[in-house]
């Protein structure tokens, strides 16, 4: 066995950049939310506005993967896709999901959790039409989450789409558009020294406000 060989059991770090009271993050989860996602661009960490996505499928198995906040208010969290992706098609099985923000250049992560719905064509039509020419034309293009015989049937496709559209402007396809997440729990993780992290929980109560409660690490 090489000597420089990686042993992933030895692999720790300890987590010593700051810590997370009560006071600091107050009673807003979202107002919070936007504090750290300041912080992290203000740390200029590279996409900042990546997070997990976790769903499950009608036959109650688990996925997950990577994409892209896009939209914040003070209720929910938007992004978009296609809705014929595997994605859409495990959502339309089960609305309740998980988005996870994991910020390692500042000990951080945020966990939330909520019911998943689409957001208003208008709305989607104005992101659509704000992206680059060439991600509208890929909306197109792809059958995204489909199985293909090679590369070639996305590269056809593509030019296939730019002669189509060569001299109009690109509509949005029926088939893509956001989604907006609605949590019901928030939670905020602080990494600590000794794995003594500090985790702070937000649920959503009956009445529209949120409980808070601190978590064992």
């Amino acid at each position: 066995m090489p000597h420089n060989k990686l042993n992933i059991a030895e692999i720790r770090k300890d987590y010593m950049l700051a810590q997370l009271d009560e006071d600091a993050v107050g009673n807003d989860p979202i107002l919070f939310f936007r504090k750290w996602f300041t912080e992290a661009e203000a740390a200029q960490i590279t996409e900042i506005n990546a997070m997990t996505l976790a769903t499950v499928d009608s036959g109650n198995h688990p996925h997950a993967r990577i994409v892209l906040l896009k939209g914040l208010d003070q209720q929910c969290f938007v992004f978009f896709t296609n809705y014929d992706s595997s994605k859409g098609r495990e959502i339309n099985a089960n609305p309740n999901v998980t988005l996870l923000f994991f910020w390692k250049e500042l000990e951080r992560q945020v966990r939330i959790e909520g019911v998943i719905e689409k957001i208003p064509e208008n709305e989607s039509d104005i992101y659509f039409h704000s992206r680059p020419k060439g991600s509208r034309l890929g909306a197109w293009a792809s059958p995204q989450s489909r199985e293909i015989a090679d590369r070639n049937i996305l590269d056809l496709n593509y030019a296939k789409y730019e002669e189509e559209f060569s001299n109009i402007e690109i509509p949005r396809p029926p088939h893509w558009g956001g989604y907006r997440v609605l949590p019901t729990r928030i939670e905020f993780w602080q990494g600590r020294s000794s794995r003594m992290h500090d985790r702070l929980l937000f649920t959503k109560k009956e009445t529209g406000d949120w409980g808070r409660s601190r978590l064992a690490p």
